[in-house]
């Protein structure tokens, strides 16, 4: 085999590496983004819960005061 095919197919392999490190490093990018993602909407869906539950118990007391007033009358 000659030095040029040498040369040729070793900058063939380079380039194929070259390839999938960046085609592993795009998946690894997706795969951080995306766990990002659903942390953020567990983040959310949390905020929302305990705003939820706030309200209703800030709800609920209010009907029992509502209620105790209404049933003095």
């Amino acid at each position: 085999m000659e030095t040029s095919e040498l040369e040729s197919k070793v900058q063939k392999l380079e380039t194929g590496l070259a390839v999938q490190e960046a085609a592993m490093a795009g998946a690894q990018a997706t795969q951080a983004a995306a766990q990002a993602g659903m942390t953020s909407t567990f983040a959310a869906t949390q905020s929302g819960t305990w705003a939820v539950m706030t309200a209703g118990s800030a709800a609920l007391i209010i009907g029992i005061f509502l209620g105790i007033a209404i049933a003095k009358d």
